[in-house]
């Protein structure tokens, strides 16, 4: 009976894929990231989905991990409720190794780590995941894919304001102000979010992120663009690392400011200057005083603090040289500061330690793009001279071919690299670092096929990927270098898979999108690791990483009305029980989610006003019971309503 409820979901509701509700055929979207020049979809070697800001509002998610996850090639994993640890997975790599960006401005902390739980939809006008490996283009980090982040433009007077609550003591507000012409233009967003959490004590969350653009072309050809991105969160939970409720008032703080300044140029016709100054800073710590007077066993108080900054500069140059020929080439320089302290108490006394550490990256790339007719050919690299571990190449190439019937053909292949993490460079409390660590590095591929039919109602697409992983580094409790460092690069991995898009527009007005993706991951080499680690073992499946997905999402516009749901659907995946030493090995259950709501505009033929609308939306429909992480509680239904009201002159 369930299954049937499912289906009549599906059949009437769903969130949108691609371009607007009332589109009759399925358009090829335009991608930056991928070439860093504006680009066709269809003349690219590699795979690429675009987010459009109808998709996201109409999917009704707060959080930017959530309107990612579905889609193939893509796994999020989340240990709990609203601000908890959020990591995203792609095409089986490391949850290091996707580049993270906001309207250029780098996101990940040096050494590729970042945690989706803070980053919101608020003020993303869309957003572009590009697969497979891009530090060509973007240096370290950028292994697996990557996703950036573009925030609205101003132009024309816009006001809005949305307020929502429901489930799990969940509010959520927001309140935008735009405006402008094709001289100077402003968009600034404000939004606050809070949450109770899934815990009965010490259990919330709170996010407060300030988001604004400003864009200024005096002259034709000539422009200045700056974003801020401010966001501020507090998240309070009873848990260690294997989930269990051990604590009543420890606390994360986050802080997380990121700017940019570009300014562009047209020296000629044919060719256009950029320059980008990008700055990210990230502060804060763990907060975790004794639960009381009586709490002075074991490591019962903890403390710590940090402040990282990453600056850097990019100067890059687009020129024309013939028809249809296109080469970029630029270089970067980007300095990293990390400065953490932290101190603890135990029954064996205070502990602590302070770290600053510094290190730069100079780097030169280039990338020429051909594209003639339905055939285009893509080939760049890039040297980067890092001032630890020396002087890395990387290299990619793709082609992409067309046929008169619908029918194209894409390639793709390269390399790329994650620097270690300046903990694992410099150490902090009872670990020694190695400063001479060499990145993290892979070679990817991929080849595929897309089919359109119908007039563009309907395209099919199937492409098969594979990664290998070396040089992985590995953290040994017993010192494996002759000067004490606890961390090697020695350890390998495999990754491969088939990912199956199909997306459609039967009628005007509704959209179909289903994605299927099967994943086979390998650790080839457990390195130093006993045979017993369960986490790392030579020949188990990569944690926390599905081998296989599946998704379906429908979009139904209905006269004033919107109806939308999802089916998710993910295939057990291995995972590790940390309560035990060592980890024991564990499998964690296959699910189904299902996601549906409604939204209603009462002034559709007002154009002051299409942005007034009341929204119903239900997450786990059927409140299924499941884990992403073993140990950690996932989210129940929960229920969100809410009032949008807007106008636009």
């Amino acid at each position: 009976m369930r299954a049937v409820w499912v289906l009549a979901v599906l059949v009437v509701m769903g969130r949108p894929l691609a371009g607007q509700g009332r589109d009759t055929t399925v358009l090829d979207p335009i991608v930056v990231t991928a070439t860093r020049t504006p680009t066709r979809a269809d003349r690219l070697g590699s795979r690429v989905t675009v987010l459009t800001e109808g998709d996201l509002r109409a999917s009704g998610y707060a959080n930017v991990a959530d309107a990612l996850a579905g889609l193939a090639g893509l796994t999020v994993a989340r240990t709990s409720g609203a601000g908890s640890a959020t990591s995203l997975f792609l095409r089986g790599g490391e949850s290091d190794y996707v580049k993270v960006l906001v309207d250029g401005v780098p996101l990940n902390e040096p050494g590729g780590a970042y945690d989706f739980a803070n980053l919101t939809l608020d003020n993303v006008e869309r957003i572009e995941i590009v697969r497979g490996p891009a530090s060509v283009l973007y240096g370290s980090d950028a292994v697996s894919g990557v996703v950036q982040l573009f925030t609205r433009a101003g132009g024309g007077a816009r006001y809005a304001g949305e307020f929502r609550g429901g489930s799990y003591g969940t509010v959520e507000g927001d309140a935008e102000i735009a405006g402008g012409d094709a001289t100077a233009s402003y968009a600034v967003t404000g939004a606050w979010r809070r949450s109770d959490g899934l815990y009965p004590v010490n259990s919330g969350y709170d996010n407060t992120t300030v988001s604004g653009r400003l864009r200024v072309a005096p002259v034709s050809g000539t422009s200045a663009d700056v974003t801020v991105r401010r966001t501020s969160a507090e998240f309070r939970y009873p848990t260690d690392g294997a989930g269990d409720v051990v604590d009543t008032n420890q606390r994360q703080l986050t802080t997380s400011t990121a700017l940019s300044v570009t300014f562009a140029h047209r020296l000629a016709e044919r060719t256009r200057l950029q320059l980008a100054l990008r700055s990210h800073a990230i502060g804060g710590g763990i907060d975790d005083p004794p639960d009381g007077p009586a709490d002075t066993l074991g490591a019962y108080a903890y403390r710590s603090q940090r402040d990282l900054d990453r600056q850097l500069v990019d100067l890059w140059a687009d020129w024309t040289a013939l028809p249809g020929i296109t080469v970029t080439g630029g270089g970067t320089y980007e300095h990293q500061r990390d400065r953490s302290t932290d101190e603890g108490q135990s029954d064996f006394g205070p502990y602590g330690s302070t770290t600053d550490a510094r290190r730069h990256n100079w780097a030169g790339y280039g990338e020429a793009m051909l594209a003639r007719g339905p055939l285009a050919v893509t080939a760049g690299g890039r040297v980067d001279r890092n001032q630890r571990f020396g002087t890395f190449v990387t290299w990619r190439g793709s082609a992409s071919a067309g046929t008169p019937f619908g029918l194209r053909a894409f390639a793709s292949g390269g390399t790329a690299f994650k620097e270690p993490t300046v903990f694992e460079q410099f150490g902090g409390s009872f670990v020694v670092g190695n400063p001479d660590l060499a990145p993290e590095r892979t070679l990817s591929w991929e080849a595929g096929l897309e089919q359109t039919l119908l007039g563009a109602r309907v395209r099919l697409s199937a492409s098969y990927f594979g990664q290998r992983f070396r040089d992985l580094i590995q953290y040994a409790f017993t010192p494996v270098t002759p000067d004490g460092a606890n961390y090697v690069n020695l350890a390998a991995a495999d990754a491969d898979g088939l990912e199956l898009q199909a997306t459609a527009v039967p009628v005007a007005g509704l959209r179909l999108d289903a994605q299927y993706t099967y994943l086979h991951t390998e650790v080839t080499d457990a390195g130093i690791l006993p045979d017993d680690d369960a986490a790392f073992r030579k020949g188990d499946r990569l944690l926390r990483r599905p081998t296989y997905a599946a998704a379906l999402d429908a979009r139904w516009d209905v006269g004033p009305a919107q109806l939308h749901g999802g089916l998710r659907w993910s295939g057990s995946r291995a995972d590790a029980d940390f309560s035990t030493y060592p980890a024991t090995r564990v499998s964690l259950a296959a699910y189904t989610l299902v996601d549906a709501g409604v939204t209603l505009r009462p002034f559709p033929r007002a154009a002051s006003l299409h942005a007034t609308a009341v929204e119903v939306q239900v997450r786990n429909l059927f409140d299924a019971s499941y884990q992403m992480a073993y140990g950690f509680p996932a989210q129940g239904r929960m229920v969100l309503m809410g009032i949008r009201v807007g106008m636009e002159h």
